[in-house]
């Protein structure tokens, strides 16, 4: 009987650990923490054909308009090459960037990295080796609390922004699909271990 007691009180603690994890990320992804930083980092999403989608967009027009506000003086394209792509989602990202007036001298692009772990690893070896240490981070709101945390692990300072623009986050159905994965995966992402 004490055993089913104990397996009950830590069922339920594991529940209100991840409920509160839960809230955690909707709330963070709400605050906007943009201001003066070495660079503006935008974390990469689907390409189609050379043209970013609708997310990866939306997450582009939010950088470029910090850029334009003066945040930063560089912009860092996050996203590699997906088996069967003819270009990474960097290189698309750097593409939009240009056509909407940002010089090509003010951007960087990580190409290796296929999830967020991967490019925030990539990103902050690409900032030490130029003497760089804050940036603002650039997603979808579900993602902030994510890369705020990956961000400090990799020894970056990061401001989060999340854009208010994206598909997602204007379908709440999605948005809340989002949420619950982001709160299962993100113990584990922490840890190494996707």
């Amino acid at each position: 009987m004490r055993l089913v007691r104990g397996a009950i009180r830590l069922f339920l603690f594991l529940v209100a650990c991840w409920a509160l994890l839960l809230v955690s990320i909707a709330v963070y992804g709400r605050r906007d923490e943009a201001r003066a930083a070495d660079a503006i980092v935008v974390l990469g999403a689907a390409q189609y054909n050379g043209h970013p989608s609708p997310v990866l967009e939306a997450r582009l027009q939010h950088a470029v308009e910090l850029y334009r506000t003066g945040k930063a003086e560089t912009l860092i394209m996050t996203g590699g090459q997906a088996p069967g792509d003819t270009v990474s989602e960097a290189v698309v990202s750097r593409r939009w960037a240009m056509r909407h007036g940002v010089p090509r001298d003010a951007i960087l692009v990580e190409t290796t990295g296929m999830n967020t772990r991967e490019s925030m690893h990539a990103v902050s070896e690409l900032m030490k080796a130029r003497g760089m240490h804050t940036a603002v981070l650039v997603s979808d709101p579900f993602h902030m609390l994510r890369l705020k945390l990956l961000a400090r692990q990799m020894g970056v300072k990061g401001y989060t922004s999340p854009t208010e623009s994206s598909p997602i986050s204007r379908n709440p159905a999605e948005e809340r699909k989002f949420l619950l994965r982001e709160s299962i995966g993100l113990p584990f992402a922490l840890l190494g271990l996707v």
